[in-house]
């Protein structure tokens, strides 16, 4: 199962060349489960508030009928993602390592920086 990282969820809904060929192909894998982290949608309307960004509003109906699975955050989550270690600032993102590394996951993002972290990544 694998976990995509907010920018990867975006390049996957554009279409965008930026997404690696070896995500996209894992993403498309019949026998594979695409998971999308709460926290990911809640990082993106951020930036769309503060004009970074316009998402499509559809973005969240159109993740399910593709068959992407939501991952909610969880208590547990919230208490391994504040005792993470600091190789990452981005609190969305170290939150993304906490639930990646909880529910045995693979992180679908073109972010070295997560490679700090003991959770397998995929790019």
């Amino acid at each position: 199962m694998i976990l995509l990282d907010s920018h990867a969820l975006l390049w996957w809904e554009a279409d965008d060349a930026r997404l690696s060929d070896r995500a996209r192909e894992r993403i498309e894998r019949p026998d594979s489960t695409a998971l999308f982290s709460a926290v990911s949608l809640w990082e993106l309307a951020i930036k769309q508030a503060l004009g970074k960004l316009r998402l499509p509003d559809s973005l969240l109906s159109r993740l399910t009928e593709e068959g992407f699975q939501e991952l909610p955050v969880t208590a547990a989550h919230g208490l391994l993602a504040g005792g993470l270690p600091r190789h990452h600032n981005d609190p969305f993102d170290r939150m993304l390592v906490a639930q990646a590394s909880s529910e045995g996951l693979v992180i679908v993002t073109a972010d070295t920086r997560i490679g700090a972290y003991n959770v397998p990544v995929l790019w």
